[in-house]
């Protein structure tokens, strides 16, 4: 995932940072269903979407999902804690929210997880894309 990603947003000009953000989430993410995704869960998708502005990646399993408490302790306050201050295990929701400009969790019991990012992101003075906006 990472590689096919990171080449493709590369390849396409995005800067830099930008894709260390987009992949540093985006690991953190798959690792979570592999984690936490319980034994049911027989695969999981990442789909990325990118725009003149953003990128998003929506990561997506087939697992048993959270029940509304753990779901609510997922969705608790990020700023309240430092990444640092985190267990080591527990860290990726907020690993994530500090890479992405926006992160969801749509999760019920049974129908597994979406976990949503978001992220403004900028472009390499040479990417394809925005010579192709320029040239139009």
């Amino acid at each position: 995932m990472r590689r096919v990603l990171g080449d493709t947003l590369l390849g396409l000009g995005v800067d830099d940072e930008s894709v260390y953000d987009i992949l540093l989430a985006a690991t953190e993410a798959c690792t979570n269903v592999l984690t936490h995704g319980g034994r049911q869960v027989r695969g999981y998708a990442v789909v990325t979407s990118l725009g003149s502005v953003g990128c998003q990646v929506e990561v997506a399993d087939d697992g048993v999902g959270l029940g509304p408490r753990d779901a609510a302790e997922a969705e608790a306050d990020p700023q309240q804690t430092s990444v640092a201050q985190l267990p080591e295990s527990g860290r990726g929701l907020a690993v994530m929210r500090a890479c992405v400009d926006n992160v969801t969790l749509d999760s019920r019991p049974g129908h597994g997880t979406v976990v949503t990012m978001r992220k403004h992101i900028r472009w390499s003075m040479d990417a394809p894309l925005r010579q192709l906006r320029a040239a139009s």
